[in-house]
């Protein structure tokens, strides 16, 4: 059971990413888990990650975190771990850059890395107290492993691009991916909220981040009416244009982002977490593949079916089999990325390292601030 610790603050000993993942991304990752070798790949895509050069660069040149620099911060983080009860205290950087910025980095040793304009923009405790949560949520669900086989795909869809049908597959595979990215936040998203323990705490940092420090000048209602709004605003050429605003966005938007937490709190999911009714690392293994694409697919179905939006609901109004695609999209997911690791898995030598050993972009991508493709 999750037990109260001091200011009523709740923990969950044992508690397993499954509790915050996003079906689409849970579906993905139990399928990802499931492979064999997996551990060897991971390493093998750690290497080629240069992690540990990265952690040399935000040695030199940014702040370490600790009880002697930002040790509010430092407080925080501790907070943060104990909460999720994390195997391990990731360090975290504090590094100069006007642009509000958080990220997570590297696969064998994750750290964080949060911009002096995100410290200045949050000037709540709990609003950075959620950012500490999200980055800490995507290091316990292993994330930056899929992040940097879409760097790699990246690179390889630019040298190919000239090739029409190899062009095609690789983008639709990049799609995929996209769309795994996106649902990975939402993921991430509820880890924050699961720290932060208020609702109001991400909407705000949501509001923050879409229109600056001016909070006082904001409503937080007219701010979530705006996803109602820009969900079924428009007609059939809005959804084919919402549709081209997230090619090759790695997060989704603010807005959406405020209302999906609000969505998975009205839901229950959040309370029965907080009740200490989640699942525990110790039954990870014993996970379904299936149950998860199941529940994939209905968070795919429920989404088409509820949507407001004027493409889908043309859509559906035409009758044709465009929700049972939806519903799919979820195992297409996790099946393309389980053959993209077994075919990985098989190309790698004796020794565990991957045929192309060339690393990707240095510069590695934001977090809870940025958004579109990642190393830029």
């Amino acid at each position: 059971m999750a037990r109260t610790v001091a200011k009523k603050r709740v923990t969950f000993p044992g508690i397993s990413s499954r509790a915050w993942e996003h079906p689409a991304d849970r579906s993905a990752l139990v399928a990802l888990r499931a492979v064999p070798g997996f551990d060897t790949v991971l390493k093998a895509l750690a290497g080629l990650f240069r992690e540990r050069k990265h952690r040399l660069m935000y040695l030199s040149s940014a702040v370490k975190v600790s009880d002697r620099q930002f040790a509010e911060i430092d407080r925080l983080l501790s907070d943060a771990t104990a909460t999720l009860d994390s195997p391990k205290r990731p360090e975290l950087y504090i590094r100069q850059d006007p642009a509000a910025v958080a990220m997570c980095i590297g696969m064998d040793e994750p750290f964080i890395v949060i911009s002096t304009g995100m410290v200045d923009l949050l000037d709540d405790p709990d609003e950075i107290r959620w950012v500490i949560g999200h980055e800490l949520g995507h290091a316990m669900s292993g994330h930056a492993v899929y992040q940097t086989m879409l760097f790699h795909l990246l690179r390889i869809a630019d040298n190919l691009g000239w090739m029409p049908l190899g062009g095609l597959a690789l983008r639709a595979i990049i799609a995929a991916l996209y769309e795994w990215s996106r649902k990975a936040e939402l993921s991430a998203d509820r880890a924050g909220m699961l720290v932060a323990q208020d609702p109001q705490v991400p909407l705000r940092v949501f509001m923050k981040l879409a229109g600056g420090a001016s909070l006082g000048k904001m409503d937080t209602v007219a701010f979530l009416e705006q996803a109602a709004e820009y969900e079924a605003a428009g007609d059939i050429r809005d959804g084919v244009l919402k549709l081209m605003n997230l090619e090759r966005q790695s997060h989704p938007f603010s807005v959406v982002r405020a209302a999906e937490i609000r969505k998975w709190v009205e839901s229950g999911d959040y309370k029965q977490i907080m009740a200490g009714d989640y699942p525990r690392r110790e039954d990870d293994s014993k996970a379904s593949i299936s149950e998860e694409i199941k529940a994939a697919a209905k968070s795919y179905r429920d989404g088409f079916n509820n949507s407001n939006d004027p493409l889908t609901q043309t859509a559906r109004s035409v009758g044709k089999d465009f929700g049972g695609a939806a519903q799919n999209v979820g195992q297409s997911l996790a099946d393309t990325l389980t053959g993209l690791w077994k075919r990985f898995d098989t190309s790698t030598g004796a020794t565990g390292e991957p045929a192309d050993d060339t690393p990707p972009d240095d510069d590695p991508k934001g977090d809870s601030g940025k958004k579109g493709k990642p190393g830029k």
